[in-house]
């Protein structure tokens, strides 16, 4: 009675201990990951994908201990080793997903077509990518939701990286004035509002300075039916202050034409009726 008490312990011990471990590895590796990373000049991609792949040594690690430590389950392993081909495809064919998932998680870590942080679109969906596991991939959307994707999947997508090589992002400010406004007036206005806020970046290269090229450049982009459209090329650092540059200039300039007396048109329509001209003639005959 004692040794069946004995085997049942140990393995219960190991869990415990597994358990244990992997809980305090985990709280030490996101401390380390977090001193590492406070910079933002370490990527931390890297980093946390390590963490899931220790933690996942651990965890197996320790099963398999738990495992073997059970006199029975010996004699049972030694068993499916004999037929270990045998186990190695039924076990390939029944996680095919899981080891694709695997891979693909690897593959995105070494070849990194997206980090961590990074603004991702993939078909309906636009977030941040929030963390990289061995199964799948955590975008974060606007609204705080996450999408969790399989690795596998996500691999095989195309895919807009708003942040790969470079960060700096390019928003448009399009606004359209009427025919009857001044058309210098109002591209020096949106010109002068992208320069004077504060998240938009010179994005000249010297070159570029030494050539005189403006620091922002204002174009007549369309005619359009009822007013000329402007586009104004304004430049942030990442995704979320290209956002909050877009709405603030937009404001500004709105305020900025109200001032100056530039008008930003509406669709206007002439409405012309097949049977007027009858419907006057009677009118006039009563």
């Amino acid at each position: 009675m004692d040794i069946r008490i004995e085997y049942f312990i140990i393995p219960v011990a190991i869990l415990v201990a597994t358990f244990v471990l992997g809980a305090i590895v985990n709280r030490i590796l996101i401390r380390v990951i977090k001193r590492a990373t406070a910079d933002m000049k370490n990527d931390p991609t890297s980093y946390k994908f390590m963490r899931h792949v220790i933690r996942a040594t651990i965890y197996v690690v320790g099963f398999g201990l738990a495992i073997y430590s059970v006199p029975s389950l010996k004699a049972f392993a030694g068993s499916v080793l004999a037929g270990a081909g045998i186990l190695a495809v039924a076990v390939g064919f029944a996680s095919q997903q899981a080891l694709s998932n695997l891979i693909s998680g690897v593959f995105i870590i070494v070849f990194k077509p997206f980090r961590i942080n990074d603004r991702l679109t993939l078909r309906t969906f636009n977030g941040f990518v929030e963390d990289i596991t061995l199964r799948h991939t955590v975008i974060r959307d606007f609204e705080s939701k996450r999408i969790i994707i399989p690795n596998s999947l996500i691999s095989e997508e195309i895919l807009i990286n708003s942040d790969f090589a470079n960060e700096k992002i390019c928003k448009w400010i399009d606004v359209t004035i009427s025919y009857e406004s001044d058309l210098d007036l109002a591209k020096s206005i949106i010109a002068d509002e992208i320069i004077k806020h504060p998240l938009h970046v010179d994005p000249r290269t010297p070159e570029q300075l030494e050539l005189g090229i403006p620091e922002a450049i204002v174009r007549v982009l369309q005619l359009q039916d009822s007013g000329v459209l402007l586009r104004g090329w304004s430049w942030a650092s990442n995704a979320a202050e290209s956002f909050v540059l877009g709405c603030d200039l937009l404001e500004s300039i709105k305020k900025r034409f109200d001032r100056e007396g530039i008008t930003i048109p509406y669709p206007q329509r002439t409405l012309h009726f097949k049977n007027e001209d009858k419907i006057l003639e009677s009118d006039n005959s009563n």
